[in-house]
């Protein structure tokens, strides 16, 4: 199988270097940045090919940000013989995009729930239009003991209202807010947000501005603050008692 990767960041290179190892894939790169497609190559044990390159693949995979998502599946679906995956991070756009443009092929729809230095971890699956090659990738996946689990592309989505775009908030609303703490002060619940607001603010700023602007739920975070601020002690006694 010979699979090529439509943009050469850490999540492609993740995809690229899965496939490569557990399903014997061959795979080739390419990126706007000419540079970034080489040194994936490199990285990976792959080849760098311009993005202009009028050459076809069992499997194209498009690894881009989500504001392009659609756009890169339109350009790079008329490579795949076979099948068009995505790795963006929403599922409803990509779904719909790879629908228009590859109507009779396979499609397969992934999201890593995790940063690729952290796997393995949970993978949500999207199997659109499933076939061979997308089977293959799903079992590769799996076989680096990924746990792989289907479901769909609304479900997804509307999960990501919650464990990305609200979590991501809520952590980053406490870090603006948050003073300079000596150790000595800490508590259990205090230095496991310091902790969070480390691991979140040490990831890519471009990311997590994209999961805010693809998803809602900062907004609920807000409100439900304002809510717990305006609270006097009885109606602060409810909230609690309704969140136990």
């Amino acid at each position: 199988m010979n699979v090529l990767v439509v943009g050469a960041g850490a999540m492609g290179r993740w995809f690229a270097r899965t496939v490569r190892t557990h399903a014997d894939a061959s795979v080739a790169f390419t990126d706007l940045d000419q540079s970034a497609a080489e040194a994936a190559a490199d990285a990976v044990g792959g080849r760098a090919v311009a993005s202009d390159a009028a050459e076809t693949f069992d499997v194209v995979c498009v690894a881009v940000p989500m504001p392009v998502a659609g756009a890169a599946i339109d350009e790079f679906a008329p490579l795949a013989t076979g099948a068009i995956v995505d790795v963006t991070g929403s599922m409803a756009g990509p779904v719909a995009a790879m629908q228009d443009a590859m109507p009779d092929g396979q499609r397969l729809s992934l999201h890593p729930l995790f940063a690729p230095e952290n796997a393995p971890g949970n993978v949500a699956v999207v199997a659109d239009a499933p076939g061979p090659e997308t089977e293959a990738v799903v079992d590769a996946l799996a076989a680096a003991g990924n746990n792989c689990f289907e479901t769909t592309a609304a479900e997804h989505d509307k999960a990501m209202e919650t464990v990305q775009a609200s979590a991501h908030a809520a952590v980053l609303a406490f870090a603006m807010v948050a003073d300079d703490v000596p150790d000595r002060f800490q508590t259990p619940i205090s230095a496991g947000l310091f902790d969070l607001v480390e691991q979140v603010t040490g990831g890519d700023p471009r990311v997590y501005a994209d999961i805010q602007d693809a998803f809602d739920g900062a907004d609920a975070v807000a409100d439900a603050a304002r809510e717990l601020a305006d609270a006097d002690a009885d109606t602060f006694e409810r909230l609690y008692e309704r969140l136990s």
